[in-house]
């Protein structure tokens, strides 16, 4: 069992949370005018590093909020978590 630091509530067991996906996507700027295509980019593709990768993070059985994390995919280790709003910290991978 794998221990994720929660940014408000502390380590808490990984079966507390869930995967929201990458983090730092921004939503387009003007929704309507994306043909089908570009929304298909938004949408589904996304970023598939090897190594530290910045993702979204929902405390689902806790205080039910939303965080970011910076998580080694090699190894699945979190290497930093953070609050919305935040700037991603730089981390050593």
């Amino acid at each position: 069992m794998q221990l994720i630091r929660c940014p408000w509530c502390g380590p808490r067991e990984e079966v507390e949370f869930h995967y929201g996906g990458q983090a730092h996507v921004a939503y387009p700027d003007d929704p309507a005018a994306l043909t089908d295509e570009q929304w298909a980019r938004y949408v589904f593709f996304r970023d598939n590093p090897k190594g530290a990768f910045a993702e979204r993070w929902s405390h689902s059985a806790g205080c039910r909020r939303w965080f970011n994390a910076v998580r080694d995919t090699r190894t699945y280790r979190f290497l930093a978590v953070y609050k919305p709003g935040e700037a991603r910290p730089e981390v050593a991978s």
